[in-house]
């Protein structure tokens, strides 16, 4: 039986990540942070999907900024594959936390490659680092590859920069079989309620149940390539299923901006959302991000993967899954 080790596993990603990994065999492992209140939701239905005998899911209290941990448990665990996943992943926020999210964000990943330095001379461990479209910013070729030039446009894609540059390092000073994964936006009904897309479809379901009025957003013209977030967890189990290391852009090579999100939403329910939408600049970024788009077609040709999920259908799915949650599904026109 393989074992995985997952960081950020209670996040939309890690959660997809853990539910394919068990599903294939894996024992797996989770680092959590230590809260006051409970943050695994995401995750809850796998435990009850388990029975007693079937018990291969443990979570482990870790942090990123704590690099004896780390080797501690890796130590422990003895994974063969090592997923990290973990982040403070907002990018309005990198500005207001710019430290934090350095620190978390890139010196998070290159505690987790000393440990695996560390701890796995004698092992294989294979390493699969979670790099983000982000990074190519003001963007200098359209659509964006694996060989386009990084332009970092916040304090989070600089981090990730730094992360995805320390991961070829590694692999190449001490051969080790680690892989960036340059994952272009990727959304699902367990998208964090602050980030735009599922901000826009729980504000919907909450709009069709009358309990909201209104919508506040940033800039509707950013165009972004969103794909779904389950179809992207299978690309990283399958890049450490490869012979060796290597770094692969994961996208569908389409674009829609937030106006076409908001337009496909708003349209499932019979609404123009012209009618309940307004800006607030607070929302804006001190420096944006225009056009994201990703060639996939490495992946696709090493790998064999390929999106499976159209831009119409994941709005679909985040747009019912939250008319579900607020008891409303039986008023949109779906």
């Amino acid at each position: 039986m393989k074992k995985a080790l997952i960081t950020g596993i209670t996040g939309q990603d890690g959660s997809y990540l853990a539910e394919l990994l068990l599903e294939k065999g894996y024992e797996v492992h989770g680092v959590i942070r230590r809260s006051s209140s409970f943050n695994t939701g995401r995750i809850m239905h796998i435990y009850k999907d388990l029975h007693d005998a079937d018990a291969r899911m443990f979570l482990h209290y870790g942090d990123l900024s704590d690099a004896s941990c780390l080797e501690k448990l890796i130590d422990k665990i003895e994974p063969d594959e090592v997923y990290n996943l973990g982040a403070q992943s907002h990018v309005r926020v990198s500005f207001d936390e710019p430290l934090y999210t350095a620190d978390i964000v890139g010196n998070g990943t290159l505690r987790i490659l000393e440990a695996i330095k560390n701890v796995g001379a004698t092992r294989s461990i294979r390493f699969y680092q979670a790099s983000s479209s982000e990074m190519y910013g003001l963007v200098q070729a359209v659509p964006q590859n694996e060989k386009t030039p990084f332009y970092p446009r916040s304090p989070y894609a600089c981090a990730k920069v730094f992360s995805y540059w320390q991961t070829v390092n590694y692999r190449e000073a001490y051969n080790m079989h680690a892989s960036n994964g340059i994952l272009f936006n990727h959304e699902s009904p367990r998208r964090g309620e602050t980030f735009v897309t599922r901000k826009i479809t729980r504000a919907l379901a909450k709009i069709v149940s009358g309990e909201q009025k209104k919508l506040y957003l940033g800039n509707l013209d950013a165009k972004r390539d969103w794909g779904y977030a389950k179809d992207y967890a299978e690309a990283m189990w399958m890049m450490l299923q490869a012979p060796t290391g290597d770094d692969y852009v994961v996208a569908t090579n389409q674009t829609w901006s937030v106006r076409d999100f908001l337009d496909r939403a708003f349209t499932l329910v019979g609404l123009n959302w012209q009618d309940y939408v307004e800006i607030d600049p607070r929302y804006f970024r001190p420096t944006e991000v225009d056009l994201l788009i990703g060639d996939y077609s490495k992946a696709k040709e090493k790998l064999g993967w390929y999106p499976k999920t159209s831009f119409d259908q994941l709005v679909k799915l985040m747009v019912m899954s939250d008319l579900e949650a607020e008891k409303v599904a039986h008023k949109a026109k779906l």
